[in-house]
């Protein structure tokens, strides 16, 4: 959290996970960002998609699209760096021109 809150001094609010806690929180709290713990609620069975938890786990399904993401291929991280804004960039463009996102299901 340190190394993020230098980075990024413009950060003020994190959602974590359940596991997290309380000195991880009140470690960011010391450092002006407010850590918000995304819990299930108990009496829901089944799948429900959590608060803000989707959010990752919707960029992670876009990146994996790109079989290059898949693995880790490449050997500097501004390589890796390169590919995801190369994902990105298709999925903008996909959005812009009303192409339907390619898929692996079917072949």
């Amino acid at each position: 959290m340190t190394q993020v809150a230098i980075d990024h001094p413009a950060l003020t609010k994190t959602w974590a996970d359940s596991a997290y806690r309380t000195t991880v929180i009140e470690h960011a709290a010391g450092l002006g960002i407010d850590v918000e713990v995304v819990r299930r609620d108990p009496a829901t069975r089944g799948f429900t998609p959590l608060p803000r938890r989707w959010v990752a786990e919707r960029t992670l399904g876009w990146l994996m699209l790109h079989r290059r993401l898949v693995r880790d291929y490449e050997a500097l991280p501004a390589r890796s760096e390169a590919m995801i804004h190369v994902a990105m960039i298709d999925l903008m463009s996909r959005r812009l021109t009303g192409e339907s996102t390619p898929t692996w299901r079917g072949t």
